[in-house]
């Protein structure tokens, strides 16, 4: 009998001891920790295949079109905060397709300054989503400036390097927070090379 009554005043009373560790109804609402806020992400590639329109400032072929708009596609519902890309019309077309549904505006970077502007990216507010278009050698470099590593990369001049015949990687880098180390991961979008 104890047993019993010792059971049902433990069930009557557990709710309550619930309570007493519960907020008051209007205790003001305290934001998480910046530990806890979102990493900076950024997603670097290469621009798209290029046209023969102009040997020092070309514009997207026909195939790098296609892959311009593979880009948006995919990224369309990424959460993209940013946009950026060096001067050329090739990287300037890689994004617009992106930026243009997005409603982004497009901010250039300068691809001779890529340390400071790995500074620019680890300084957005936490949980931006910034896409980088770039070229063969300046994407994966900025990277590895990030804190990525890099697989299966050709190196140019002592500089990691793509392919000149690769326009389908992009690298998604998670940069590093109080707590975590920076991450990149690699996905292949559009046609194969």
């Amino acid at each position: 009998m104890k047993t019993i009554l010792l059971s049902c005043a433990l069930a009557l009373t557990a709710p309550f001891a619930l309570l007493q560790d519960a907020p008051a109804p209007d205790a003001p609402v305290v934001d998480a920790p910046a530990a806890n806020a979102a990493p900076v992400t950024v997603i670097a590639v290469r621009h798209a295949e290029k046209g023969a329109d102009d040997p020092r400032d070309p514009h997207l072929s026909e195939a790098g079109t296609a892959r311009a708009a593979e880009l948006a596609r995919l990224l369309g519902h990424a959460g993209v905060t940013h946009v950026f890309t060096t001067q050329y019309n090739r990287t300037r077309d890689t994004v617009a397709p992106l930026a243009d549904a997005l409603e982004l505006e497009v901010t250039p970077y300068d691809a001779f300054a890529l340390a400071a502007f790995a500074e620019q990216l680890a300084a957005l507010e936490p949980g931006s989503v910034a896409v980088v278009a770039g070229h063969s050698n300046t994407t994966p470099l900025l990277v590895e400036l990030l804190g990525g590593t890099l697989s299966g990369v050709g190196t140019h001049r002592g500089q990691p390097a793509l392919d000149e015949a690769e326009y389908d990687r992009a690298f998604v880098v998670t940069l590093a927070t109080e707590h975590t180390a920076a991450k990149a991961v690699e996905l292949r979008y559009g046609a194969a090379e």
